[in-house]
Parts: structure tokens; C-alpha cells; sequence
């Protein structure tokens, strides 16, 4: 039996594993008080219905390269949207400077793999490596920007101090945001430290699973989890200045320019 027939098949065995997990999942959060069962429903209902849609769109798109990266912008539009929600910032005024974050971290890794020929230039190739490092450059982004608002919002005295002391207002916000910027790549830090000791991540997996080398499978774990690595980054460095910037702002939040501006 060849590697290749260890996938799971989409069958009703899969169906009944799946409810039971579901189920476990749900009698524990009500046992244990946890209380996010409801929750625990809705995002199994809502991943099967988004992975069986998503699954036919790219099962369509594979075969033309126009149309993976077509797919691949969509996906960078709706992580520009989902960044923007988490961050609690105006989505209509800022999406687009939170996509440049993003773009900041994917756009240099996903460009690298594909024009050094590392990932073959078609569908299959495109899809997933770019899928994931978007993926993380969103959490980087949303991470590092959810930090550094409570931060802001924590120490705005000592915010105010700095800039009473003549420093620049993206000075100011460096200051006071600096000690917590390491928070939002600690995650990938972890699991690039541990990998193959204590984890084998979904690269690996995926590779083993489709019928690639052990070794395979580990120089694709390691492309990801290095090109994550700058990609995450790139991310959070480039949304830390642009908040100090003012570019990227939360109501109540605001830089010190665009406060006195509102009061003027």
C-alpha cells in the first residue's frame, strides 16, 4: 500500500469521526463550564461548508495559472478584511493599509519561492504556499496591531510624556510598543524551535500524506516554516510603524496629530 492511499476518504467513516469529535468537544465545554459550545457548532458547521466550497473553486482554478492567482488575491482581500475586524479599526478607511502589512510579509517570501523555482510556477504550487504564508502574515499582523493598541490604550501617559519630551510621534509609539512587538512571532519562533521534537506540522504531513519522501517532506516544513519566519516579521514590523504613523489607528486610539485635529 503506497503512502498516497493513507488519505483520508471522503466517506461516511469521516463523517461519523468528525461528529464524534464535534460531539467530545461540545460535552466537554458543557461539563466543564467552558462555555463556548454553541461556538464549538457553528465553526465545525461553517469549516466543512468552507472547505467543501473552497475545495471545488480550487479544484477548478488548479488547472489555469490566471485563475490561482486570481484565487490567491481573494484570499489577500478577505485576509486585508478579517485583519482589519480583528484589529477594531475603521475596515473602509484603513483595509488598504492593513493589506500592505500583509502584503509587506507575503509578498517578498511567496515571490522568492516561486521566481527562485523552489515552488513550480502552476496552480498546485501556487495555491498552498501562498495560502499559508498570507494566512500567517494576517495572524502576524493582527497580533502584533492588537498588542501594541492595549499598549497604547495602558501606558498612554507615558505616551504623552514622550512626546512632551520632544520625541516624534512615531518615536512616541516605538517606545511604548517596542517591549511587546516579539509577542505576535513568539507562536512561529515555538513551533521552528520544536519541529520534529515535539510536532510535525501540516507541511510535513501533507507531503508525507500525498505520496512524497520523508525528506520531502521535511525540505517543504523547512520552506515554510523559515519563509514564516521573515514573512511574520516583515508583517508586524511594517503594521507597528504604520500605527506609529498614524496610518493605522482604533477610535480612541488615535495618534496625538489626529486627536488635536478632531478637537480642533
Amino acid at each position: 500500500m503506497t503512502l498516497l492511499a493513507s488519505t483520508p476518504a471522503a466517506d461516511w467513516r469521516l463523517a461519523g469521526v468528525l461528529f464524534i469529535f464535534v460531539a467530545v468537544a461540545v460535552g466537554v465545554s458543557l461539563v466543564a463550564g467552558l462555555g463556548v459550545a454553541r461556538e464549538q457548532v457553528v465553526a465545525a458547521i461553517r469549516a466543512v461548508v468552507q472547505l467543501a466550497v473552497v475545495s471545488t473553486v480550487i479544484a477548478a482554478v488548479l488547472g489555469s495559472l490566471g485563475l490561482s492567482f486570481g484565487f490567491v488575491a481573494f484570499m489577500f482581500l478577505i485576509a486585508s478584511f478579517s485583519a482589519s475586524r480583528r484589529l477594531l479599526v475603521p475596515v473602509r478607511q484603513q483595509m488598504a493599509w492593513v493589506g500592505l502589512a500583509i502584503a509587506c510579509g507575503a509578498g517578498p517570501v511567496v515571490g522568492l519561492c516561486l521566481g527562485s523555482g523552489v515552488i513550480p510556477l502552476n496552480g498546485a504550487g501556487v495555491i498552498p504556499i501562498a495560502g499559508i504564508v498570507i494566512g500567517n502574515a494576517m495572524t502576524a499582523v493582527a497580533a502584533s496591531g492588537r498588542r501594541a493598541f492595549d499598549e497604547l490604550k495602558a501606558q498612554r501617559g507615558q505616551y504623552e510624556a514622550a512626546l512632551a519630551l520632544g520625541l516624534q510621534e512615531p518615536e512616541a509609539v516605538r517606545l511604548v510598543v517596542q517591549p511587546t512587538a516579539r509577542e505576535a512571532l513568539l507562536p512561529t519562533l515555538d513551533q521552528t524551535r520544536t519541529v520534529g521534537l515535539v510536532t510535525l506540522p501540516g507541511a510535513f504531513i501533507g507531503v508525507l500524506l500525498g505520496g512524497g519522501t520523508a525528506v520531502e517532506a521535511g525540505a517543504a516544513q523547512l520552506l515554510v516554516l523559515i519563509g514564516l519566519l521573515a514573512a511574520q516579521a516583515l508583517s508586524a514590523a511594517a503594521t507597528l510603524r504604520l500605527i506609529g504613523s498614524g496610518l493605522v489607528f482604533r477610535e480612541g486610539i488615535e495618534p496625538e496629530r489626529r486627536r488635536l485635529a478632531l478637537a480642533r
